[in-house]
């Protein structure tokens, strides 16, 4: 038994009154027009997040349009202890986050709004923060005990053109992050993202941020693996459409977990969905899909023009939403690995068809690297205790009739502090 400090992070889509939709006959009646219903439902909202006294909490579709709305939380909360920080979304959409810390637990270094300046007006907030208890493996020495914190509320996904401007957002995040970390000098902490990311296990999003080291806190607790197989054992939501689906995370980056190139797995991600659009949407096999992208050229091999006519016939290029004429070069740089020009079969296979398989890229297996050789600064990490979804039915993969605090589920996670060795940082 010990009596090491804990650290408890919430997550929590508490559905705005703006968006909530009554049971009645008038479908585009909604909760925000009657104070009472609004008032009542956010006020067991708030009894929840108070019973549980997370250390972080972390809010997304909260109602900051409406002024009695905010006072009502930040009182509450306030009263409770809390430091808040509140981030509405761009164009005046209504809504937006909120993240609590409590002053018993942390002293806010700094705070930094992301906007991402997309079509769907989307933001997230950055907190650094520092333990104002002493982890007892760090006491008496000058080991770091902060921790950058990251609340977002990514796109919801309307159709398939959507899944590279959700990636976008996500890697705006990792790149704010990265450069935050450079510019002030930020070596060896845990990084905690938390929020609603519209995505499941299945979705890239997911395959992004795992191929980045960070690990689903959810998951680890309950040890489930990446797997199709694990995908369905827990939800988090019910969407719109009537779907049950497990959407929302709180990921963790240790010190102790190597950080591939950000470009690198974005563009390996990004070929991945090149792959699963000529899968799923032309239906092509591995030969039929180096035909389709070399075109009509003579010979056995694609150029940067059939490649790039290709991505606008799949979609991925040629709107707003997809990728950038810098992007679609960069994704070409990496599958012309000798830099002639053309790519035959023999790198289309190794670059585009499976790209993390490639001899050339970086291996982000973090089990296969041995830690305990070579010198290695320590830093204080964190192991998951435990997390936790309410209702308990949904972590059986069901969704209670009854539940009506939301359309999301909270999710609680407890950290407890270890000490770890480290890799150099990027910074």
């Amino acid at each position: 038994m010990t009596n090491e400090p804990c650290v408890t992070c919430t997550t929590f889509n508490i559905l705005a009154p703006i968006y909530k939709r009554l049971n009645n006959k008038e479908q585009s009646c909604r909760e925000s027009e009657y104070r009472a219903y609004w008032l009542s439902r956010n006020q067991s909202i708030l009894d929840r997040l108070l019973y549980e006294r997370s250390s972080i909490i972390c809010l997304q579709e909260v109602w900051v349009g409406n002024e009695e709305f905010v006072n009502m939380y930040e009182r509450r909360l306030g009263d409770a202890g809390y430091i808040i920080f509140k981030l509405a979304r761009t164009n005046n959409r209504g809504d937006g986050l909120l993240t609590a810390v409590h002053k018993e637990y942390f002293r806010v270094l700094n705070y930094r709004d992301l906007l991402f300046n997309d079509f769907g007006d989307r933001v997230a907030q950055l907190l650094h923060v520092e333990s104002l208890t002493p982890f007892g493996q760090s006491r008496n020495s000058n080991i770091q005990q902060q921790i950058l914190i990251v609340n977002t509320h990514l796109l919801f996904p309307h159709n398939s053109s959507f899944c590279i401007a959700r990636l976008h957002q996500v890697y705006k995040i990792l790149q704010y992050v990265e450069s935050y970390q450079k510019e002030h000098n930020l070596c060896h902490m845990p990084i905690i993202l938390c929020g609603d990311w519209n995505g499941s296990k299945r979705g890239h999003v997911y395959k992004f941020l795992r191929s980045q080291g960070f690990m689903s806190s959810y998951d680890t607790a309950h040890q489930y693996t990446d797997s199709d197989a694990d995908a369905h054992k827990w939800v988090s939501h019910r969407n719109h459409r009537g779907n049950i689906c497990g959407v929302d995370f709180i990921w963790l980056l240790n010190p102790n977990k190597y950080r591939k190139p950000l470009k690198i797995s974005w563009n390996e991600t990004v070929f991945g969905i090149i792959k699963v659009y000529m899968l799923r949407q032309a239906s092509l096999s591995e030969n039929d899909a180096f035909a389709f992208l070399k075109a009509d050229n003579p010979g056995d091999y694609i150029t940067y023009t059939s490649f790039c006519q290709a991505l606008c016939q799949l979609g991925l290029t040629g709107h707003p939403d997809g990728l950038s004429a810098e992007e679609t070069t960069d994704l070409w740089s990496q599958a012309d690995e000798d830099g002639n020009g053309v790519v035959d079969c023999g790198e289309f296979q190794q670059r585009i068809w499976d790209p993390t398989r490639s001899g050339q890229l970086v291996d982000t297996t973090e089990e296969r690297r041995d830690l305990t050789k070579g010198p290695h600064d320590h830093a204080i990490g964190f192991n998951v205790k435990n997390a936790v979804l309410f209702p308990p039915e949904v972590e059986k993969g069901l969704w209670p009739e009854n539940y009506s605090l939301s359309d999301h589920a909270p999710l609680t996670v407890v950290f407890s502090p270890v000490r770890m060795p480290c890799f150099q940082p990027i910074c």
